[in-house]
């Protein structure tokens, strides 16, 4: 095999997708329900970002960033209205977006006589895999290995609004907290109602930057295009990726209060990030999310999927936990779980597990209620035949 063996790809391999299914090389038919890992948030070939790609790829590819580019401003334009933010820097992944957001952190600390400015970071957390963004992330399995991390961060642990106070009390280099309104990696975890309004407040009080990483939970996931807005919360920056582009590479940094106007000229840059052919597919993504109210449909589905999932595991010896917020759920078992995923392939059902046993499900949003039931029968099937082999 020439490829670098980064990744352990399941044995599957699919040729083509309509909706929220997908079909393998061999012709057989499977109910997605991971969508990408949260990227095809409308489901796979949509006939109206087709059309926007094949247009757009037919008219003009790539002019770099030397140059003014229309769709990026009008891309740039619908976020901040959706997010009330300021400004958008566009990248080519959510890691590069987390870069850039610790980049403005420090940009700010040293705006404020702050030689070696701090960026408090949660355990649990996943922000990427660049130097930064690994050092951000809380996995030492990806960490080793990279060694020397970068400096510049301090770990607390997740909803724990103490830990964040004592750093306060305690430390006069802190500049920004950096974190995630549900972690997704970590086991689809869901911190205190009032735990983001906590963080919020003392970012206020203390002139740190709050930064919020939406590139998993963003895009409507949760019912909410962001979903730090289930919450009274003003975030000073906001990174997104994942669904943005339904699969065509894109991120983006939104930046407003107190992070605005810190990029100028020469600070920052992409040779590839917001050219013409992913901006016209975000922008689609976008404007059909908003159009066809699929926030609002995301959370009727996911109330209802994660309703039916409690009572259907409720006597499940294996089953500890049911969490999530709309379509982003997780089910932790009682037992490290990688087998099940395979099984999922047996059943014709795609999901992954995380944190070694957590079943995540990101389906697409504009999975209809007949899928969701079909989503729930295949998982029934899935744990049942894992409980009886393991």
């Amino acid at each position: 095999m020439q490829l670098i063996p980064t990744y352990q790809p399941l044995p599957v391999a699919f040729e083509r997708g309509e909706g929220v299914w997908l079909w393998d090389s061999q012709g057989k038919k499977y109910l997605d329900a991971l969508g990408g890992i949260a990227v095809c948030c409308l489901g796979h070939a949509h006939p109206e970002v087709t059309e926007a790609i094949c247009q757009q790829a037919g008219q003009l590819l790539h002019t770099s960033n030397l140059y003014q580019i229309d769709l990026q401003i009008a891309l740039a334009q619908k976020l901040t209205q959706m997010s009330s933010m300021q400004q958008v820097f566009f990248s080519n992944s959510g890691a590069e977006a987390n870069e850039a957001a610790i980049k403005l952190a420090r940009l700010y600390g040293h705006a404020q006589g702050i030689d070696s400015p701090n960026v408090i970071v949660m355990e649990g957390a996943f922000h990427g895999r660049t130097m930064a963004t690994l050092t951000a992330s809380a996995n030492r399995k990806v960490q080793a290995g990279f060694e020397p991390l970068v400096p510049g961060f301090i770990r607390v642990p997740y909803d724990d609004i103490t830990a964040l106070q004592n750093i306060a009390q305690n430390s006069d280099d802190v500049v920004a907290v950096l974190i995630e309104p549900i972690q997704g990696e970590s086991g689809v975890r869901t911190p205190n109602a009032d735990y983001l309004e906590k963080v919020s407040a003392l970012c206020k009080q203390n002139n740190w930057l709050l930064m919020i990483d939406e590139i998993q939970s963003g895009m409507g996931r949760t019912g909410k295009f962001f979903a730090y807005q289930h919450h009274a919360v003003e975030p000073d920056v906001v990174t997104v990726a994942k669904g943005l582009a339904n699969g065509v590479p894109i991120g983006a940094c939104l930046i407003g209060g107190k992070a605005a106007d810190l990029f100028q000229p020469g600070k920052h840059g992409s040779t590839f990030g917001g050219n013409p052919l992913a901006c016209r597919a975000a922008l689609t993504v976008v404007d059909i999310i908003e159009q066809q109210q699929l926030c609002q449909q995301a959370a009727a589905r996911g109330e209802y999927l994660f309703a039916a999932l409690r009572d259907a595991l409720a006597d499940n010896p294996m089953v500890q936990e049911i969490r999530g917020q709309g379509l982003m759920i997780g089910i932790e078992l009682d037992r490290p779980c990688a087998e099940l995923a395979k099984i999922g392939l047996e059943q014709g059902l795609l999901f992954s597990i995380t944190a070694e046993r957590v079943i995540r499900l990101l389906p697409a949003l504009i999975i209809q209620q007949e899928e969701v039931d079909l989503i729930i029968e295949r998982l029934l099937a899935c744990l049942d035949e894992y409980a009886g082999h393991y």
